[in-house]
């Protein structure tokens, strides 16, 4: 253990990342997760004395869009250096084995680490006509995911396919495509939806279970609380604009220039749960709405078939009055806007209209 100690710091002074920008990275970790401050310590005690647990990663019918996401994160690669923590002891993309030898070091890890390993899954399980849409060395999804899930402490699905079934499970579904908790019921099923889901959201996860041995407090999807107990309207520095009225009519107006809310534009955020807003993307550098985009909705299920991406959550004409007795009392927004999310949640299962030429000329 405390060999792997000074070889995470030799690695960390290597890439020109200071003992103190390495605590100030814990302290940030803890905070974004909603720890109390002695949580960044036990991060950091725990990267740099745990032994290294195992993670297995399983890809399924997915487009590898996950594994981009967790691996382009700014240089020197802070999230990166999480994984110097872990041992990754089967992965599609990433391992140099192929073959008959990558499955036997998935076999072999599995058995040695039997109950302590971490397993990783991204992409939906197809289930139509026996699975056959998508095979590993001749087995299919389902199978390779229920033996592999046997011995392991617990299964992280990472991106919307895996959580909810994504786009391969988009009507009319040709594939049969599941979630992986529709079919593993005897382990801690944690979803990290996101299409794809944010790097912070994935190390925190396993920083967590790294420090305490413990995984994250779950909303009613599966989802860590943490990230995804918030909607991204209310965290949304558009906000403001909302609340008072002003919205972009079109992406090129004036209202669009000024920074306007797009909720006519077809934003999601009211329905959304996901730390886009806070922790953003690419080092904090931005996220779809900063960058003049509507949220797609993309770590809710159904997102593909919730409506078109450019046309208004269905509501009345005038979202002020849903809020108008919160601000005439003086009293916090949020309040009332709490209520109108979840009117809007149930107005949106309605809304099923595709998307056409016409939305995109808006």
């Amino acid at each position: 253990m405390a060999n792997h100690g000074v070889e995470l710091l030799d690695q960390l002074a290597s890439q020109g990342v200071s003992r103190r920008s390495f605590l100030k990275y814990c302290a940030a970790l803890a905070s974004l997760m909603a720890l109390p401050p002695a949580a960044g310590r036990a991060f950091a005690k725990a990267l740099v004395s745990a032994p290294r647990p195992s993670v297995i990663w399983l890809s399924f019918q997915e487009c590898t869009g996950c594994t981009e996401s967790l691996t382009r994160s700014h240089a020197p690669t802070l999230e990166g250096l999480l994984f110097n923590s872990i041992s990754l002891d089967y992965h599609h993309t990433l391992q140099a084995a192929a073959g008959a030898d990558a499955e036997s070091a998935r076999q072999e890890a599995v058995q040695k680490n039997w109950g302590k390993f971490l397993l990783v899954v991204d992409g939906s399980v197809p289930m139509k006509d026996g699975g056959v849409y998508s095979t590993i060395a001749g087995v299919s999804n389902y199978d390779l995911l229920m033996e592999t899930a046997k011995g392991a402490a617990a299964v992280i699905a990472v991106g919307t396919c895996a959580a909810f079934g994504g786009l391969p499970g988009a009507r009319p579904n040709p594939t049969g495509s599941v979630s992986i908790s529709s079919l593993v019921h005897d382990k801690p099923v944690i979803n990290l939806s996101g299409c794809p889901p944010i790097p912070a959201v994935m190390t925190g996860v396993l920083a967590q279970y790294l420090a305490f041995g413990t995984l994250p407090e779950l909303d009613s999807l599966g989802r860590p609380k943490a990230f995804y107990a918030d909607t991204i309207h209310d965290r949304c520095y558009r906000r403001p604009f909302y609340d008072q009225g002003k919205f972009a009519k079109t992406f090129d107006d004036e209202g669009a220039r000024q920074g306007w809310c797009l909720f006519e534009l077809g934003c999601k955020g009211p329905v959304t749960h996901n730390a886009c807003a806070t922790t953003k993307w690419n080092d904090s550098t931005s996220f779809p709405i900063e960058s003049g985009h509507g949220c797609l909705g993309c770590s809710e299920p159904g997102f593909w078939d919730a409506g078109s991406f450019y046309r208004a959550l269905s509501q009345s004409a005038n979202p002020l009055q849903h809020a108008k007795g919160a601000l005439v009392a003086g009293a916090v927004v949020g309040g009332a806007m709490a209520v109108t999310n979840r009117g809007f949640k149930m107005m949106a299962a309605h809304v099923h209209a595709p998307s056409n030429v016409a939305d995109l000329e808006k």
